[in-house]
């Protein structure tokens, strides 16, 4: 969906959506005992500005037959996902207590049976793209005109069935799919280009055909410009490669592989969240030249 260009209300709403989504990811971490914060931080500006700009979603229907569909392939940041989907009013706020506890719905990979608003259930790798093709599909045999959106990993890239899944895009041309990357540079067991080398990155998905955009991934107003630049390409489908820090935003996690997974218990929580503070301050002084 074409959208007019990002004002600077619009930005200064998102950057504090974007820092309490932040926080409340922090909760989540300390209330679940550990999670995936890592990777839940790199990805929650991906996540705000779909669900609170881009995302064609009714609140009052989920489930609503016209929706744009979402899908996070890299299912392990469902501790960045969940708090998106409650504070939407998708889900009770009230469950992120429970967040991979016994009988929880929330569970660390988010189940599309339980929790509402999730499109497809992820979390084993390598997955989302192959669905993204298949929903992209769905739209065009059924004359409907909804996007789909999925999000990956960099270190999820080392998984085969993506490149068939992007395969599978381009040869369709289906440029009612974007594909966006969190490129954090990290995976669970070290530096991407340490385990599985992966650049020249955007190179790649040049080769493959795609319409390919490489942005600021922690930056709200490029994230914007990169999605209006897929949605004016009408010849063949995108990629956005956005560049993101691991653990971004707390002094403890951000740019550590170390960090993929971890526990943070209060002590360490109440730092962190001064961290989050700082740094929403230092990335609105310094964006905010923009708009000036």
């Amino acid at each position: 969906m074409q959208k007019a260009p990002l004002t600077k209300e619009e930005w200064l709403a998102l950057e504090k959506k974007a820092n309490d989504l932040r926080h409340l990811c922090l909760k989540t971490t300390v209330w679940a005992g550990s999670g995936h914060i890592g990777g839940g931080m790199s990805v929650m500006d991906i996540l705000t500005v779909m669900y609170h700009r881009y995302l064609n979603i009714k609140k009052e229907d989920p489930k609503w037959e016209d929706r744009d569909r979402f899908i996070l392939s890299k299912g392990h940041a469902g501790i960045a996902y969940a708090p998106v989907l409650c504070d939407f009013g998708w889900n009770d706020m009230e469950q992120l207590k429970t967040f991979n506890l016994t009988n929880s719905k929330m569970g660390i990979h988010l189940d599309s049976n339980k929790v509402e608003g999730v499109d497809a259930s992820t979390g084993s790798l390598g997955h989302g793209i192959p669905i993204a093709a298949g929903t992209a599909i769905a739209a065009r045999v059924l004359g409907k005109d909804y996007y789909t959106y999925v999000v990956t990993g960099d270190g999820e890239l080392d998984e085969g069935s993506n490149w068939e899944g992007l395969m599978t895009i381009r040869h369709y041309n289906l440029t009612n799919c974007i594909t966006i990357v969190d490129r954090n540079h990290c995976m669970i067991d070290g530096n991407t280009e340490d385990v599985m080398k992966l650049e020249p990155l955007a190179d790649k998905f040049v080769a493959f055909g795609f319409n390919t955009i490489v942005c600021d991934g922690n930056n709200i107003v490029e994230l914007c410009k990169a999605i209006d630049a897929a949605h004016e390409c009408k010849d063949k489908p995108s990629v956005i490669v956005a560049d993101t820090v691991k653990g971004v935003g707390i002094k403890l996690t951000a740019g550590n592989y170390k960090w993929h997974y971890g526990a943070i218990d209060d002590a360490m929580a109440e730092v962190a969240s001064q961290d989050l503070d700082n740094y929403s301050a230092e990335r609105i002084a310094r964006c905010g030249k923009e708009f000036d």
